[in-house]
């Protein structure tokens, strides 16, 4: 079973691991998350989390309020939003369902705020495999959209399609 718990100080070595891991360099090439400070950082309109199965530390999700979050990495956006990002840390745990079952957790934090209308994600265009993923959760793409030197597909899954999905 796939727990999400919050990343502390203590990730700080495997996250930095999982930052080099081939497959994560692939959907992320150019990102520094700076995890030295972020760790020690908790915004309340952050949540970094690590999700365990059974004990093992498996993958890292980061939900955000892009409205209120500081770089303002979503340019002006409206509010009652999430954005979510999200790696399996090593390349023998993909495959296994385990991503989808970490979304599905997060789609639960996400919108158990009543407030939250829908949640956005942002592959790399080039990143056909996560297009087919998030597709396959009920995200429907909105846009293609560079973020800063990153050619990125934006999708959304509103509140409504979630519940849809999560009832039938």
């Amino acid at each position: 079973m796939i727990v999400l718990r919050t990343a502390t100080p203590d990730d700080l070595e495997l996250l930095r691991y999982w930052d080099q891991q081939p497959h994560i360099l692939a959907s992320d090439p150019d990102s520094d998350w700076e995890w030295e400070i972020e760790l020690l950082r908790t915004p309340d309109w952050r949540e970094q989390l690590i999700a365990e199965l059974d004990g093992r530390p498996i993958g890292f999700i980061q939900i955000i309020d892009p409205a209120r979050e500081d770089s303002h990495y979503w340019g002006d956006i409206s509010t009652n939003l999430r954005a979510i990002d999200i790696w399996i840390g090593e390349a023998s745990d993909l495959g296994k369902g385990y991503g989808t079952q970490m979304m599905q957790l997060a789609f639960i934090r996400c919108f158990a705020d009543l407030a939250v209308t829908a949640i956005l994600i942002d592959p790399l265009a080039s990143n056909i495999h996560a297009h087919r993923f998030y597709e396959r959760l009920g995200f429907r793409f909105v846009e293609r959209r560079a973020f800063g030197t990153d050619d990125c597909l934006v999708y959304r899954l509103s509140r409504d399609d979630w519940s849809h999905l999560e009832n039938s």
